[in-house]
């Protein structure tokens, strides 16, 4: 299971208008701790901007599943509650999850989520769905293996 950190970015922005302001940004990143999360991000975002920037918070958050929509350009955060029955006493118990998914508006996130969860195997119930103010999710490199983060290194 994937672990995610939300990390805050400030750095220099240049408005529409051409005026620059400083803003502060939240960033999601699969990474395996606070170490990495703060480095991935620096890596993956600081390229793309000017002037002054920090990582000024990195925080764990639990993500069960992130579903990923390339047209979308916002993320939505879906809570949803499995329903189980305890076999002891026949009740019915919810667990809360929370899932991640991109898209345009509203309904193309319920869409995208109802699309991801055709066939699960468990019943649940949507409680709530949220946009965030995310600007973008950084998924795990995983092609990139330890050799090749040596070699990387070796060469700066």
């Amino acid at each position: 299971m994937a672990t995610y950190f939300e990390c805050k970015v400030k750095y220099d922005r240049t408005l529409d208008t051409g005026v620059q302001k400083t803003v502060t940004e939240p960033y999601l990143v699969d990474a395996l701790s606070f170490t990495e999360a703060e480095a991935r991000i620096t890596e993956e975002v600081q390229p793309f901007t000017t002037g002054e920037f920090a990582v000024t918070a990195v925080k764990k958050v639990k993500f069960d599943d992130i579903f990923f929509n390339p047209g979308g350009d916002r993320w939505y955060k879906v809570k949803i509650n499995m329903i189980t029955i305890d076999e002891k006493t026949a009740a019915e118990k919810r667990t809360a999850s929370n899932t991640l998914v991109q898209a345009s508006e509203f309904k193309e996130a319920l869409d995208t989520f109802l699309e991801n969860m055709r066939g699960t195997a468990f019943d649940y119930e949507i409680a709530a769905i949220d946009e965030t103010q995310l600007m973008d999710v950084f998924a795990a490199n995983l092609t990139e293996t330890l050799a090749d983060k040596k070699a990387k290194q070796e060469e700066e």
